[in-house]
């Protein structure tokens, strides 16, 4: 099976919205994404950072399903990712709608990368209990499964319930959009392999792991311990199906990318595929304006894609 990629669009700088943060920059993004070979574009979801945080490195992030939708209009067949969608802080069916509304506009484009979160202030800000973002995201998981696939849908579980709710029309994308669960820790593995249809494991160096919530992956071979985990627990509950993995490389260099230096890159994709990734997402967030980050996504593809799909 082939690498596929997934490019971030740069709608989280707002420190430069002139130049990212605009209709036309967000289309311009996204056909080039495309035009270079990519296989999808993402976003992120953060509807409420606080201060600390955005000055400890945090970022901005506008409403996925409209970022994704703006996308979807103006592409054909780029895939349409969100890494990852906060779901505890949503009604689940509501949720569901969005997505469904984003696979039926787009054509089955989407997926939905969902993982429990790590922010407490903001829970605190959108009226959500941090302590219960695990339970709460997966009943969001079965919920909008559900809600996809079922008519007349029963659920009972202890933050959502319902009785008699049909969503039409059906997906697409058949039997819904794919579902990945984001995180490095063990119970995230899980709940992949249980609920979901991917796993989204991001490089997390000591040094971040205590802020972010989630265990070390800063090597290749952490990586791999994990992933055979994913394999082990597929065992133990029969688990047939293949899990897609997404990652982000290691050696990602923009300045090397640049000088045409993209042998090491290369290697750890080789390296990376070697071990069960399927995906890999990469970001640019170092580019000063539109047209340099034009230039990192037209090099990537030139050098590193071609080689690598």
């Amino acid at each position: 099976m082939e690498m596929r990629w997934s490019l971030a669009l740069p709608t989280d700088r707002a420190d430069l919205p002139e130049e990212f943060v605009n209709g036309p920059a967000v289309a311009a993004a996204a056909r080039a994404a495309q035009d270079c070979g990519f296989d999808a574009v993402y976003v992120t979801d953060h509807p409420a950072p606080d201060q600390r945080w955005l000055e400890g490195g945090g970022h901005h992030a506008l409403e996925p399903m409209v970022v994704l939708g703006y996308a979807a209009a103006v592409t054909e067949h780029l895939m349409l990712q969100t890494n990852v969608y906060i779901a505890a802080y949503r009604n689940p069916f509501l949720a569901a709608k969005s997505v469904l509304s984003l696979d039926l506009l787009s054509g089955g484009r989407a997926i939905i990368g969902v993982a429990a979160g790590y922010l407490r202030p903001e829970f605190g800000a959108l009226g959500v209990e941090f302590d219960e973002r695990n339970e709460l995201l997966d009943e969001c998981i079965d919920v909008m499964r559900k809600a996809w696939t079922e008519d007349q849908v029963a659920f009972e579980g202890e933050h959502f319930r319902s009785r008699g709710v049909t969503m039409r029309p059906r997906p697409v994308a058949q039997p819904h959009p794919p579902i990945w669960v984001g995180g490095n820790s063990k119970a995230a593995i899980r709940r992949a392999v249980e609920r979901g249809d991917g796993w989204v494991p991001f490089p997390n160096p000591p040094e971040a792991s205590v802020a972010v919530k989630s265990p070390v992956i800063s090597s290749i071979s952490d990586l791999e311990q994990r992933i055979e985990f994913a394999r082990s627990h597929s065992e133990i509950v029969g688990r047939s199906a293949p899990l897609d993995i997404c990652f982000s490389p290691f050696t990602l260099d923009a300045s090397a990318l640049m000088r045409g230096d993209s042998g090491a890159l290369i290697d750890e994709v080789h390296a990376l595929e070697a071990i069960g990734v399927t995906w890999l997402t990469v970001s640019f967030g170092e580019a000063k304006n539109l047209s340099e980050w034009s230039g990192l996504v037209d090099r990537l593809g030139t050098d590193v894609l071609g080689s690598t799909k």
